[in-house]
C-alpha cells in the first residue's frame, strides 16, 4: 500500500479514470453492436443512423485519449465497410 501522499492520491486518480475509461469502453461496444445488428437485420436507414452515432462517439473517445487514432480508424473503417454492403 501507499506510504507517501503523493502516492495515496495516485492511487485515488487511478481508481477514477478506471471507472471512467470502463464506461467509455462499454459504450463503445454497445455503439458497435447497434451498428452490427442493424447490418445484421439488413436495416440500411438504421445502420446509416447508427453509423454516424458511431464514427462521432469513437472519434470522441480519441479526443479524450480513451482509444488510439489508429484504433479508432480500424473500427470505423470496418464498421463503413459493413454498413456501404448493405
Amino acid at each position: 500500500m501507499a506510504n507517501h501522499k503523493s502516492a495515496k492520491k495516485r492511487v485515488r486518480q487511478t481508481e477514477v479514470r478506471t471507472l471512467r475509461n470502463r464506461f467509455y469502453k462499454t459504450r463503445i461496444k454497445n455503439i458497435v453492436k447497434n451498428v452490427l445488428t442493424a447490418v445484421e437485420g439488413k436495416e440500411k436507414e438504421e445502420a446509416l443512423k447508427s453509423m454516424k452515432i458511431a464514427n462521432k462517439y469513437i472519434h470522441h473517445c480519441v479526443s479524450r485519449g480513451i482509444l488510439k487514432k489508429a484504433t479508432a480508424g480500424r473500427k470505423v473503417s470496418s464498421l463503413q465497410l459493413k454498413v456501404n454492403a448493405l
